[in-house]
């Protein structure tokens, strides 16, 4: 289901980035985008929005969870200056992501105009499979690898927004909602398979039992605080092992 990570290194920008983009459609992450956005663009043709519109949301915000507040919030009337700060404030969920990913492709040369791309296309799917495979690709080559790895999954969730989009008035409802949990369920499977240390273990864990008991107590931002609190405490717990050794 996933890809292995290449055995050849490519050797220009070009190749890297055409490298990244075949790596996509090797991973079933791009299969879970296409089927979670088929769920999303039948949401939005049903309350009214064009396909156009949907695919050029998808490109402008990026984020599957973000995008299902767009839609819904708008769909219903919110006012959007309103709904702009529910979708920054949803999308702060990938700080975290962005920060993690850029030591891993960019050089003490690198121009920051060339990480603009990258912390753009930087999502749950892109963040996963970056940290699987740019390990194997020549630091120099791994923006490039990971600009055509986020804009394959950007294409594979266009094709979701077509299909959605067609086939709205036929997906029953519970088949539209079952579209949508693919995504969570899918980084769930993905990040286990992932972990590798303690800390990765712990942080898991600490996120199942805190991000439940945050979204009951409706803090706000409950995603957020739970990748703040149970990850900490788990690089703390992490670091304090590797003392007392």
């Amino acid at each position: 289901m996933l890809l292995a990570p290449p055995t050849s290194s490519p050797r220009t920008p070009n190749a890297a980035f055409l490298a990244g983009f075949a790596a996509a459609w090797r991973s079933v992450m791009a299969y879970v985008l296409i089927g979670t956005y088929i769920g999303i663009s039948a949401l939005a043709q049903d309350l009214g929005f064009s396909l156009g519109w949907m695919m050029a949301s998808t490109v402008l915000v990026w984020a599957g969870p973000g995008q299902v507040i767009l839609v819904s919030a708008l769909g219903a009337g919110a006012n959007p200056v309103e709904t702009a700060i529910a979708v920054g404030v949803s999308g702060a969920r990938l700080l975290p992501m962005v920060i993690a990913l850029l030591p891993l492709i960019k050089s003490k040369d690198t121009p920051r105009r060339a990480l603009v791309l990258p912390a753009h296309l930087t999502a749950i799917s892109m963040w996963i499979e970056s940290f699987r495979l740019l390990p194997s690709v020549p630091r120099e080559s791994r923006i490039a690898f990971a600009n055509g790895l986020g804009v394959s999954f950007m294409v594979a969730a266009n094709v979701g927004c077509v299909v959605g989009y067609y086939l709205a008035t036929s997906l029953p409802p519970l088949l539209n909602a079952g579209l949508l949990f693919l995504t969570p369920m899918s980084f769930l499977i993905s990040t286990t398979r992932n972990c590798r240390m303690l800390a990765d273990w712990l942080a898991l864990i600490f996120g199942f039992v805190l991000g439940p008991l945050l979204a009951a107590w409706q803090l706000g931002l409950d995603l957020v605080w739970t990748g703040v609190i149970g990850g900490s405490l788990a690089y703390g717990i992490q670091r304090l092992r590797e003392a007392l050794r």
